[in-house]
């Protein structure tokens, strides 16, 4: 978060139905990584930013289909305060990343359970 925006990315990987997706950058943890460091690590790669711990946000738990089978996913959120970086710094794995206020990422993300996150950090940074 910087000045009441996040960061959020276009990834080339496209949704199942091969619509673009306005995402926040997120990842897997590589190996002996806590999901904490991962997020800093993945906001560093597919959005050029790098960023300090700030808090957890919550989980978004989801269910999607790979090779015909059903498969759960969960992914945690932090919120994460902007340090230095260009947006324009990403990997090869992101069309672009851009900067985005709440607001507008609270409503526009192509995801609910993303959407909610971002509500989340705005919740936090009006009380802040």
């Amino acid at each position: 978060m910087r000045d009441g925006q996040c960061v959020v990315i276009v990834p080339t990987r496209r949704a199942a139905d091969g619509a673009r997706v306005l995402a926040l950058p997120k990842g897997h943890p590589e190996a002996g990584e806590s999901p904490a460091q991962a997020a800093l690590r993945e906001v560093r790669e597919e959005a050029g930013v790098e960023s300090r711990l700030v808090e957890k946000l919550g989980d978004v738990r989801y269910w999607y289909m790979r090779g015909g089978k059903r498969i759960a996913k969960v992914v945690s959120f932090f919120l994460l305060e902007y340090v230095s970086g260009e947006v324009g710094d990403h990997d090869v794995k992101v069309e672009h990343a851009r900067w985005m206020a709440l607001e507008d990422a609270a409503r526009d993300l192509t995801y609910e359970g993303e959407r909610e996150m971002v509500t989340r950090a705005l919740s936090r940074a009006r009380t802040a």
